[in-house]
């Protein structure tokens, strides 16, 4: 998918509005608008990236602080004490429906193992 199509990447020229928990120059953190769970946010990359299998190893760096952002995340969000879970879905048959990459954040309830 061209980034210009893309609906992440609209959110982040700001053309579509999302309730964004987070921002910086490399990614954006946002609720998702369909959550999962009561804490569901997405962080993306500023960058276009379709997904893990797309991403150029000179850029490897951005995934690991997509993680490191997550932290940010859940102390915003009030759950780093409770627990919550990290997704990176890759591909139709794990769920990934817009294909730009992104980490979901999920929180405020029990997990279940395993997932799906």
């Amino acid at each position: 998918m061209e980034e210009k199509q893309c609906v992440f990447c609209s959110v982040i020229r700001k053309e579509i509005n999302a309730k964004i928990v987070y921002e910086d120059d490399k990614v954006i953190a946002f609720d998702d608008v369909n959550p999962q769970a009561p804490v569901h946010v997405l962080i993306i990359p500023k960058e276009h990236f379709e997904s893990i299998n797309e991403f150029p190893e000179e850029k490897k760096e951005i995934l690991g602080y997509m993680v490191f952002i997550s932290k940010k995340i859940v102390e915003i969000k009030g759950i780093s004490k409770k627990g919550y879970r990290l997704v990176l879905n890759t591909g139709r048959e794990a769920g990934q429906s817009i294909f730009h990459i992104h980490l979901h954040v999920l929180g405020g309830r029990y997990m279940r193992w395993p997932p799906g």
